[in-house]
């Protein structure tokens, strides 16, 4: 604890209820996650089976995990911590035959979705030039990172007439093959990890329950790059306990293009109330030039979660300005 500054000691210690640490960029939000799951397992002994961690890449999980180790030690394997489409991956293999696939289904990759839509594109005889496959798979993405399945698609008028404005009015039948073929091959995209999550929550309460009741601490790094999917899932698991602690920082939101919604991060006092917020505003990372910068370009951001990131480092360089004649 004696590294740590007064408001990062507050995002370890507070593990009560929800909070929500609102991070500069280098404000030392990784240790202040690592420091306070440490907390409650070598300090207020909480079983580590009962921490959920979720995160957006395998390398922060990997890092986040060998730092904990180094303080509580071998325990630290048994915290659920992992990336939203590697957790829920390993939950479905446990429930998956209550939504009839088998516990070996198969995982799509980009490469194995784009195969499939182009099949279906030859079978129905359609241009891929304007049905590119990957602009179909993006569609696809949206509308599950939404929670919209095939059918409600295909019943929702304004998504039909946005492809027939795009001249790709069989969008809603592909999106349905699509779906119908990866279930007949027992096999899920990195999207129906989360969708089918939901699903799976939605369609069998006892089992949400029994998630429910194991994780008395469910932890998100990166709030502000989570989808409508990955909010649901991470509200409904902290439901019963309510110890849910989200990490992130609205200004460094780059993640729309995959769904990612801001709204996420600066409406979430809305859902709890009993929020608290801690803010990380000191920078250990750049200098002061480069903070003053970031915080002027940020100041002009229209929605906000209001902060002051400041730096006790070296005025340094002068930022340069390249003029270039092309991209």
């Amino acid at each position: 604890m004696d590294s740590l500054n007064e408001p990062q000691r507050e995002g370890v210690v507070n593990v009560e209820g929800a909070c929500m640490i609102v991070e500069g960029a280098g404000s030392g939000k990784t240790r202040v996650l690592t420091y306070r799951i440490a907390y409650l397992i070598h300090t207020l002994g909480e079983d580590p089976f009962s921490i959920l961690a979720l995160t957006f890449t395998n390398k922060a999980a990997g890092e986040m995990r060998s730092r904990i180790a180094g303080i509580v030690g071998s325990e630290a394997r048994n915290i659920w911590m992992g990336t939203f489409h590697s957790t829920f991956a390993r939950m479905l293999r446990q429930e998956s035959e209550k939504l009839g696939y088998p516990r070996n289904f198969s995982i799509y990759d980009t490469d194995d979705s784009k195969t499939l839509i182009k099949q279906i594109l030859k079978e129905r005889q359609l241009d891929d030039k304007l049905y590119k496959p990957g602009v179909v798979l993006n569609r696809i993405s949206g509308a599950k990172n939404r929670l919209i399945s095939w059918r409600e698609y295909m019943n929702n008028p304004v998504l039909r007439s946005e492809d027939e404005e795009s001249l790709r009015p069989e969008m809603s039948t592909i999106y349905q093959l699509y779906c119908e073929r990866c279930f007949k091959a027992s096999a899920m995209d990195f999207d129906d990890l989360l969708f089918n999550t939901n699903v799976l929550f939605r369609d069998h309460p006892a089992v949400l329950n029994k998630y429910q009741h194991r994780f008395r601490h469910v932890l998100v790094d990166e709030f502000q790059d989570t989808n409508l999917s990955q909010y649901v899932l991470t509200r409904k698991l902290s439901a019963v306990h309510r110890n849910i602690c989200v990490v992130g920082d609205d200004a460094q939101s780059i993640y729309a293009f995959r769904g990612a919604d801001i709204r996420n991060i600066l409406n979430f006092e809305k859902d709890y109330p009993e929020l608290r917020v801690i803010k990380l505003e000191q920078n250990y990372r750049s200098t002061k030039t480069i903070v003053k910068a970031a915080n002027a370009v940020i100041g002009n951001n229209k929605s906000q979660l209001k902060k002051e990131v400041w730096t006790a480092n070296e005025e340094g360089e002068l930022i340069e300005l390249l003029r270039a004649t092309s991209d």
